[in-house]
């Protein structure tokens, strides 16, 4: 179910259009990336499905309360994770990709992978729309080249670290630089390398601090500088619950106020679990920017 949106942009949000094998995508309208994760081990567990049935069901709620992208991962990020082979991470995508391609074979489909050789596979057998790359390259020197290949958007995220080491007293001299510099560094090589649509993300809880979390939030504004669509995925994570007490189950309020924080300073997609509250901000924040 693809929602359609007028093309248009205005001072604050300027118009941004990625190529979704072959489809305009106008994201001058932020969009909601619902979140399904096929994985045992994810940090929240509101977010995990198993098999076909779950996960087609899972889609089909996305889309009804909103959402315009689906995102799937396989192989879980959260620090003390179980490692998973090539093959593994593979064995469970792969079903989960058909099944969703032959319920909903217009949904904007992005997999969350580090790893060229399955980004490769889940575009060309799964038709997958977006590659969603944790490390930014960094796990895997063939990412670049690969996605670049595929000719299909990339999500840029910034990582210090790996999954394992991420969160061992990450350190920064000023996180906001730091983090732009690393993204511009990268962006440049992904241009010349050939790929043409870049969707870029700090990364919140990717190797940085709360304090580093809630900076790079505060100075989100300065990520309009790539003129590049904003990907932001702050959904329960512990920025929220380590500052408020509780844990992710608990994160939904908090979320919701991040989220649309991060709306008021050009966030282009909410990488979300709560699809519906998500959307919601969204047309709160853009009824909001409509008053003259």
């Amino acid at each position: 179910m693809e929602q359609k949106h007028e093309t248009r942009g205005s001072f604050l949000q300027p118009v941004k259009l990625i190529n979704c094998r072959g489809r305009l995508i106008d994201l001058s309208r932020p969009l909601v990336m619902g979140i399904v994760n096929v994985t045992p081990d994810s940090f929240f567990q509101g977010s995990r499905f198993e098999g076909a049935t779950e996960v087609v069901t899972r889609v089909a709620t996305i889309l009804e309360e909103g959402g315009s992208m689906v995102d799937v991962g396989g192989y879980s990020s959260r620090p003390g994770a179980v490692a998973l082979t090539s093959r593994e991470e593979g064995a469970r995508l792969w079903p989960i990709l058909e099944a969703i391609r032959e319920s909903f074979p217009e949904v904007v489909l992005s997999l969350d992978t580090f790893r060229s050789e399955i980004a490769r596979r889940a575009v060309e057998d799964f038709k997958v729309d977006i590659i969603n790359d944790i490390s930014g390259g960094d796990l895997d020197a063939a990412m670049f080249e690969t996605v670049a290949g595929l000719q299909v958007p990339y999500v840029l995220m910034h990582m210090k670290g790996t999954p394992s080491t991420m969160q061992n007293n990450p350190v920064y001299r000023d996180v906001t630089g730091e983090v732009l510099g690393n993204l511009a560094d990268k962006t440049r090589r992904l241009r010349e390398a050939g790929a043409n649509d870049i969707i870029v993300d700090p990364g919140f809880g990717f190797g940085k601090s709360l304090e580093h979390n809630f900076q790079l939030l505060k100075n989100l504004e300065q990520f309009k500088l790539f003129e590049l669509p904003l990907l932001v995925g702050v959904s329960r994570k512990s920025m929220i619950y380590r500052c408020l007490g509780g844990d992710p189950g608990s994160a939904l309020n908090g979320t919701t106020v991040l989220n649309t924080v991060a709306l008021t300073k050009g966030a282009n997609i909410l990488r979300v679990h709560d699809v519906k509250e998500a959307v919601e901000c969204v047309n709160l924040v853009e009824t909001l920017n409509s008053v003259l």
